[in-house]
């Protein structure tokens, strides 16, 4: 089966298993801008966020996956399938900003996590600075999304229940330009990492805030 099938099956089959399987909610639709290019941002509470933003958005995402996912039996072969660009623990090598940018430079939407990681504590965490690069660099709109309850989806199914599973679409917005060169490169990077994540965190209940609660 060829990649794009694939992604399409996916794509399919995905809403009737949630339906089945949690009780999903989706907001904000009259946000979604018509395509792309578009960066997808939103916070990262569970392995399924991935295949919740695919059901819940009516694109064929791109996604970044961490490597080590690779390694899982049956989770890494669809991964693989499915065409994700790979990225290594705490790193944004140049391979995966190269392949992210021709995906936006070709008009394609990325889902990414700017926290680069799955939190800890279920609320948000300090956003690092690689999605505000592809932002800027690319000039693409930002769409932020907040999820809510998919940390809490394994537990359930354990108990034979249905979570309750929430998808905020938020506006899409640009980040202002700024100089990627120079000293005030870092901090410029900073600034706009930290506006993403307010973004998202606008869209979530208090509880889900964390580092960003005192700032919304």
């Amino acid at each position: 089966m060829g990649q794009k099938i694939f992604r399409r099956v996916v794509r399919f089959l995905l809403p009737i298993l949630f339906r089945l399987l949690i009780r999903w909610e989706v907001s904000g639709r009259e946000n979604l801008p018509k395509g792309g290019p578009l960066l997808v941002v939103f916070n990262h509470l569970a392995h399924l966020d991935g295949p919740l933003l695919l059901a819940s958005l009516p694109w064929l995402l791109e996604g970044i996956a961490l490597s080590d996912l690779g390694l899982v039996p049956v989770t890494g072969q669809l991964l693989r399938m499915y065409g994700v660009i790979w990225v290594h623990r705490d790193e944004y090598d140049r391979e995966l900003l190269r392949r992210a940018l021709a995906v936006l430079a070709a008009g394609g939407v990325l889902a990414l996590a700017p926290e680069s990681r799955m939190s800890v504590t279920g609320a948000l965490e300090r956003a690092r600075t690689g999605a505000a690069y592809l932002a800027l660099k690319s000039g693409a709109p930002v769409l932020p999304i907040a999820l809510t309850g998919t940390e809490k989806i394994y537990g359930a199914w354990r108990r034979w229940q249905r979570p309750r599973v929430t998808v905020t679409i938020g506006q899409a917005f640009q980040l202002p330009p700024v100089e990627l060169k120079g000293a005030g490169r870092h901090e410029a990077l900073r600034q706009a990492a930290d506006e993403i994540m307010l973004h998202i965190a606008r869209l979530l209940p208090p509880e889900y805030r964390g580092v960003y609660a005192a700032l919304v």
